[in-house]
């Protein structure tokens, strides 16, 4: 099949929609959606989140070394896309949103206690790539909602994250189970 290329562009298929939690100069929480992230390193774990320099929360993240992510469900899409388009400059997301701010008890960020799925994640390096700055956290935790845990690990299905299409600027979410990671390639050995 013949490829259509479509010059260098910011796309991968799929991106999280994240809501990234700081808290401000003033302690005031706050979150701002990302798609620019990703897991970086398995030992130490870390993982990294891009934002450009004019942000409200990137001035946060640089004061406060620690930020959350937080992965909101499908039915919360609506929240999730606000907290893209306002500044926490100008809004109380969490109060728009209906969400609850807790205090992390390992780093200097809220986290939604709504959130399905939430890291908590220690700054340990800034990179400044041009636009953006890529901010890796080292992660000190994962708390996942008891509701959607499936014989002691996270459910992907019971958690339904939003993923986020850069060129076509939809958020989907998860397709159906493709099968067991590590497994259903050995039948191709």
């Amino acid at each position: 099949m013949e490829k259509v290329s479509l010059g260098a562009k910011s796309m991968t298929l799929p991106t999280p929609a994240w809501l990234i939690g700081t808290y401000d100069a003033d302690g005031k929480p706050n979150l701002m959606t990302a798609a620019w992230g990703g897991i970086c390193c398995s030992k130490p774990v870390c993982m990294t989140v891009s934002l450009q320099k004019p942000r409200y929360s990137y001035a946060a993240i640089m004061e406060r070394k620690a930020f959350t992510i937080n992965v909101a469900a499908e039915a919360d899409v609506a929240k999730v896309d606000y907290c893209g388009i306002v500044s926490g400059k100008n809004a109380d997301k969490f109060a728009v949103c209906g969400y609850t701010a807790v205090k992390s008890e390992l780093v200097d960020a809220p986290y939604v206690a709504e959130c399905p799925l939430t890291v908590e994640c220690k700054l340990i390096h800034v990179q400044d790539l041009g636009q953006h700055t890529m901010f890796v956290g080292e992660v000190l935790d994962v708390k996942v909602d008891g509701a959607c845990m499936k014989d002691g690990k996270p459910d992907a299905a019971a958690i339904k994250p939003i993923i986020f299409a850069p060129e076509d600027r939809h958020y989907y979410g998860l397709g159906r189970d493709l099968g067991l990671a590590f497994s259903i390639g050995k039948e191709l050995k």
